[in-house]
């Protein structure tokens, strides 16, 4: 179980949120949405420990989450990676062996083939030694999934994993995520795509400058708590016509 109890994060002196508690329960993959500016992805860098907190903790079963940093995975969003950066996509997958080697180890066969199987899980094998530069926006986002596969890690989370990406690509990593679920794992994914809230999710977190609501998607994902967190007219488009309201 991974929990954030009490949580206050900021940039400046205005927090972004402040108090915030929410729990992310293994086999499930929960979504989390909410409008630009809500705070989503500093939820997230606030449990890893990429942003400092002003107040609170994440645990993950009971232990302070940066005493077992290596449990987790993060996929952040392609934006923010350098393309230029000259490492190939065999190299790219096999970093996410690094953190289970320990210092001054390098990956062995065994790690090598765990890359490998990796990227044939990822249908990537054929592009193993392109630069990342030269990948589409799906292929580098299943790149960076198979890197994730080979962290072996408890809690896996994901920035926006969709945007911009192929809808084959989108398939062959929901599949992945539907399997280390079934595994027992924790999955959070950032998500923006509304509509397929319900196709995609176990469980959901709306934010908007803190938690609106959070559960199964069944009980979360209604006409007024969209009209909280986003506006009311966008809840009369998801739900016009639609039984639950």
């Amino acid at each position: 179980m991974l929990r954030a109890d009490g949580l206050t994060v900021g940039y400046t002196a205005t927090p972004v949120f402040e108090d915030l508690s929410v729990q992310f329960e293994p086999g499930k993959i929960t979504g989390i949405i909410g409008p630009n500016g809500a705070g989503k992805s500093t939820l997230i860098k606030a449990i890893l420990g990429m942003i400092k907190k002003q107040a609170g903790t994440v645990t993950l079963d009971g232990q302070a989450v940066n005493k077992v940093r290596q449990k987790t995975a993060y996929v952040e969003q392609r934006a923010h990676i350098d393309m230029s950066f000259p490492i190939n996509v065999f190299d790219v997958v096999l970093t996410g062996t690094y953190g289970r080697l320990g210092l001054f180890k390098s990956p062995g066969a065994k790690e090598k083939q765990q890359a490998m199987d990796a990227l044939s899980d990822l249908k990537l094998t054929e592009f193993k030694k392109r630069q990342i530069g030269e990948l589409s926006g799906g292929q580098l986002q299943r790149v960076f999934v198979a890197r994730a596969v080979v962290q072996q890690a408890e809690v896996v989370i994901l920035d926006e994993p969709f945007v911009g990406i192929d809808m084959k690509s989108e398939a062959d990593i929901m599949a992945i995520l539907k399997q280390w679920r079934d595994q027992g794992k924790t999955i959070i994914v950032i998500h923006h795509d509304l509509n397929k809230v319900s196709e995609y999710f176990d469980d959901l977190v709306i934010m908007n400058h803190g938690i609106v609501a959070a559960g199964p998607v069944d009980e979360v994902y209604t006409r007024d708590n969209i009209a909280h967190a986003f506006s009311p007219d966008l809840g009369n488009v998801l739900f016009d016509g639609k039984e639950r309201a």
